[in-house]
């Protein structure tokens, strides 16, 4: 197996990598593994994970297999093996990755084997009812494009296939590293949508309810589409201070002062534009409907992972007639939306990877997983090497 730190000085030179695609390809087909097995991280049961061996997947004539070179563990992986969607037995987790196209169905065109590509969280058919209708996150049925580590192997493993890939594979630029344009799969698709979908006017007002990583990049939407005053609801320093970098005016520490009181006085009583609900807790989703104004938009992007209900306040709510909107969203996915936010990452408008506070060899996987389940040691994001 390539050694981590040389993989990561390959990665370092950007450019080259085209050039020296055979050459690592070469050397990293020689994983430990038996031959035409790979290496997989799984969640054996409900609470149990641990490393496994599978076979590489094949391609249909529309898919891909890829080699990934670098991934990230996502919170709500830990959601999945605490038994949020239920019993998965055996499966392989991941959601965030990226690498080099291994293999190719023979009905892809346009992608050459040993291309460099990123592949978003949801990969929808893009041809089906809900995807035509212009709801691709829920290609199929409703949450259908949350393929990965949901009804089939995720990426972090040393290959995963990917679906309907020529819309699906997202080239990655020369100028961009791994450990770049992996933060488009999720944590950017999935911030700037809870932006985009809070119709922030230009100068308005938004609150965003946490500063994790997905919380972080909402607030560097928010930024981007022109709001006035960004009041981010955080009580962790590390994540206060990327908060003020990110772009937010006001931090409001829900440890020393009520938010919702905070938020209120801030805006002389008004109530913000648009509020972001970027944690999946029913308390910051409710304090997201009392702070917002009427005519404003709720914009929940939160995983909420536990209990049947989320709390509605029916008076802050206006007895149902407050002309609040709620809007929710998954990840957007596909190709086209990868492109774009790598093209932010290109331009210099965000730099994501001052989320990654920690970096483990894929041997090491286990504990970065501990890691995000504890979030001890100030863990934001473990970028995983392969």
């Amino acid at each position: 197996m390539m050694k981590t730190k040389d993989l990561e000085l390959e990665r370092q030179g950007g450019v080259g990598l085209a050039e020296e695609t055979s050459h690592l390809l070469d050397r990293w087909s020689t994983s430990g593994a038996k031959p035409g097995m790979m290496k997989t991280f799984v969640m054996k049961r409900i609470g149990e994970v641990g490393l496994m061996e599978k076979p590489i997947p094949e391609p249909g004539p529309n898919d891909a297999i890829i080699k990934t070179t670098a991934a990230l563990i996502c919170t709500s992986d830990t959601h999945t093996v605490a038994g949020a969607i239920g019993e998965r037995k055996n499966i392989t987790l991941g959601h965030e990755a990226v690498g080099v196209i291994y293999k190719l169905g023979n009905e892809i065109r346009g992608f050459r084997e040993g291309d460099r590509v990123a592949v978003n969280a949801i990969t929808p058919c893009f041809h089906c009812e809900n995807c035509l209708r212009g709801y691709p996150s829920q290609c199929t049925q409703m949450l259908g494009g949350w393929k990965f580590a949901n009804v089939k192997d995720g990426n972090l493993a040393e290959y995963f296939h990917v679906n309907d890939a020529m819309a699906n594979l997202a080239p990655i630029p020369h100028t961009l590293r791994d450990d770049q344009a992996v933060y488009c799969t999720d944590m950017m698709s999935t911030g700037f949508i809870a932006a985009e979908n809070a119709h922030i006017p230009i100068g308005g007002t938004v609150a965003i309810f946490a500063q994790g990583p997905v919380g972080l990049m909402a607030t560097v939407g928010a930024r981007l589409l022109g709001a006035g005053l960004i009041i981010a609801v955080e009580t962790m320093p590390k994540r206060k201070e990327l908060a003020l970098h990110y772009g937010a005016d006001v931090i409001v520490d829900f440890a020393e002062q009520d938010p919702v009181k905070a938020i209120l006085d801030w805006t002389a009583g008004a109530g913000v534009d648009s509020a972001i609900e970027a944690l999946g807790s029913p308390g910051s989703f409710e304090a997201c409907v009392r702070v917002t104004r009427p005519g404003g938009t709720i914009s929940n992007v939160g995983y909420h992972g536990h209990g049947d209900y989320v709390p509605l306040p029916r008076l802050d709510w206006g007895v149902g007639m407050g002309d609040k909107v709620i809007r929710t969203a998954l990840c957007p996915g596909g190709a086209e939306r990868m492109k774009r936010l790598m093209r932010l990452i290109e331009s210099g408008r965000v730099d994501p990877t001052l989320l990654t506070t920690h970096r483990f060899p894929f041997e090491h996987i286990e504990k970065a997983f501990r890691l995000m389940q504890t979030k001890e040691d100030g863990i934001l994001k473990p970028l995983i090497l392969f």
